[in-house]
């Protein structure tokens, strides 16, 4: 899923700081129901690493069942950190 993309399927924008506080709170929480939804390891990752990215995402024990799903989200998140 490309990050474009997804900004574009949740807000209707790939311009996420031209976005008004409902549009962003609607989207968001539209992607928070699709991650409670998704099957696909990668997809989720890449919809919990946006919500992660707006600082809506889950736990990371709720959010991956697998240790190694939680790792790589820590591993995300520490280059985030570094960036």
């Amino acid at each position: 899923m490309d990050f474009d993309d997804q900004l574009r399927r949740y807000f209707g924008t790939a311009d996420i700081a031209a976005l008004n506080p409902a549009a962003l709170a609607a989207g968001t929480e539209r992607m928070q129901v699709d991650l409670g939804l998704e099957t696909n390891p990668g997809r989720r990752f890449a919809l919990w690493a946006l919500l992660y990215i707006l600082g809506a995402a889950p736990d990371l024990d709720v959010a991956f069942k697998s240790e190694e799903e939680r790792n790589s989200a820590r591993d995300f998140m520490d280059m985030l950190d570094r960036a």
